[in-house]
């Protein structure tokens, strides 16, 4: 028997897009080294997924968001 999946964090809020320039919900779905979880550990349904991902990189784009992070040279 396979264990019943985790309803969708963003479905629960009652949202229906994600914001880029929300640094805070978008922190909540990257790891600390700056990398997007994916959708079997953070429970989101598909188009969530999409959204946090496309949301993720736009973030990243104009530096809300760290590319790596924890890496120092």
């Amino acid at each position: 028997m396979r264990p019943s999946r985790k309803a969708c964090p963003i479905c629960e809020l009652g949202a229906r897009t994600i914001d880029y320039k929300d640094e805070k919900t978008l922190t909540r779905f990257v790891t600390e080294r700056g990398k997007i979880l994916p959708r079997r550990i953070s429970g989101m349904c598909a188009r969530h997924q999409r959204q946090v991902g496309t949301a993720v990189k736009r973030a990243r784009y104009i530096a809300l968001l760290p590319y790596i992070a924890g890496f120092e040279t």
